[in-house]
């Protein structure tokens, strides 16, 4: 099952990422996990966030461009492997990953974000191989 990310284009100058942060804390949007990456111009945060529509609109309203991107949360055992197996089930099956990062909620599992060429694939492809994913209901009680 695939969850909402929100993507923030910012300028990089400094504090910018300081006045996202502050619409989706004034707002009361909870971050569950983020990524940033930047060039000498701009940069692309990415977040999961509990409210991403709500977090989205607080967003452009004030004025930064945003968007929302369908991505899977994959759980990962804290055992030796189980990232390298995900990955390898994920390949054989043909899908590319165009971006991931991690996420930790639980005590007892790590999880990844994964952004693929193919998500109702990759989603199957998981499900038959009883890897479990987050839902966007375990994301908004977060």
């Amino acid at each position: 099952m695939t969850v909402k990310q929100l993507s923030v284009f910012i300028e990089n100058r400094r504090g910018r990422l300081g006045e996202v942060l502050q619409v989706l804390k004034d707002n009361n949007i909870n971050i569950v996990s983020m990524s940033l990456a930047d060039t000498t111009e701009y940069g692309l945060l990415r977040l999961i966030v509990n409210k991403p529509e709500e977090g989205r609109d607080f967003l452009l309203k004030a004025g930064f461009s945003s968007m929302l991107t369908d991505v899977l949360i994959v759980k990962v055992p804290h055992t030796a492997g189980s990232l390298q197996k995900i990955l390898s089930i994920i390949a054989e099956n043909d899908i590319d990953i165009e971006y991931m990062y991690g996420l930790s909620v639980e005590s007892t599992d790590a999880s990844i974000v994964v952004k693929t060429n193919a998500l109702d694939l990759a989603c199957k492809v998981l499900k038959s191989s009883h890897i479990e994913t987050m839902t966007p209901e375990e994301i908004s009680s977060l």
